[in-house]
């Protein structure tokens, strides 16, 4: 993986974080959902009128990915109404790399190094540390099957952009559909689980929600587009530092706790990037 390739996956981490701290902040987490994907696909059918329509080949890639993208923020959505943001998005984020890896070196050609395998084994022993609190803090365990349920999630359309982008080579064009579809499968899903509650938000709401949409647009169009440039399962990884920075924003702005554990993980963590840029 190149230099340029490294930090803007870096970059996408840090905007990865800061989104899913806004949705944190919601009184109402599937609105805050419903708000981000609205913002998804406006920004998605603004960029869509500037490139070709996808190839036929593209869009079993493009409907399984907005399918899978709905699970995920019905799950992630759910979690955060259980649980803290330095609790939960490590869960929600941390399984992710080691089925993406399982599955790269089962079904993937990409070439990978012994170092790069290392790291991404410690950055995911880091964020299996960094989960473990929910067991001994007395956190509430109903979390767990729904950040669980987001793992797999990201997992799954991690796996199928990466493929789903090289087949077209056009990322961001590939994002820009993604998202939109994803609006269109997600919506009436939030409606059928909440009712038109999930539609309720005041100006605050909407600008937070469009600024988080913004922000979570532009982390994985560089996410995707890294993902022709590099081994999936290794950007697949790497975005996953963007445990460190929502650990982080879970104590500054939420107040959340800090203690031995988050710090050995989140030292892990830093180890096992610094193992894939070797």
């Amino acid at each position: 993986m190149s230099l340029s390739v490294f930090l803007a996956v870096m970059l996408a981490a840090v905007l990865h974080a800061g989104w899913n701290a806004v949705v944190k902040t919601g009184l109402s987490k599937q609105t805050s959902m419903f708000l981000l994907s609205v913002g998804h696909a406006l920004i998605g059918l603004a960029i869509v009128p500037f490139f070709p329509a996808p190839p036929a080949e593209v869009w079993p890639w493009l409907l399984a990915s907005g399918l899978i993208h709905m699970a995920y923020q019905l799950f992630l959505a759910y979690a955060y109404e259980q649980g803290d943001l330095s609790r939960v998005y490590p869960i929600a984020r941390g399984a992710a790399p080691m089925i993406v890896l399982l599955v790269g070196i089962v079904a993937l050609s990409d070439p990978m190094t012994t170092a790069e395998i290392a790291g991404i084994v410690v950055l995911g022993f880091g964020i299996a540390l960094m989960a473990r609190g929910v067991f001994h803090n007395g956190e509430s365990r109903r979390l767990l099957p729904f950040a669980l349920g987001a793992a797999c999630a990201t997992a799954g359309y991690t796996l199928a952009d990466g493929l789903g982008a090289r087949v077209w080579g056009e990322p961001v064009a590939y994002v820009a559909w993604l998202m939109v579809l994803s609006a269109v499968f997600y919506t009436p899903a939030a409606l059928a689980l909440k009712g038109r509650a999930v539609l309720r938000a005041d100006g605050r709401a909407w600008a937070l929600g469009m600024g988080a949409a913004a922000a979570s647009f532009l982390a994985y169009a560089i996410a995707v587009w890294a993902m022709t440039q590099a081994p999936i399962p290794l950007v697949g990884a790497l975005r996953e530092t963007s445990i460190l920075f929502a650990v982080l924003l879970g104590w500054l702005v939420f107040g959340d706790r800090m203690d031995r554990g988050k710090i050995l993980a989140a030292a892990l963590i830093v180890t096992g990037v610094a193992l894939t840029r070797l």
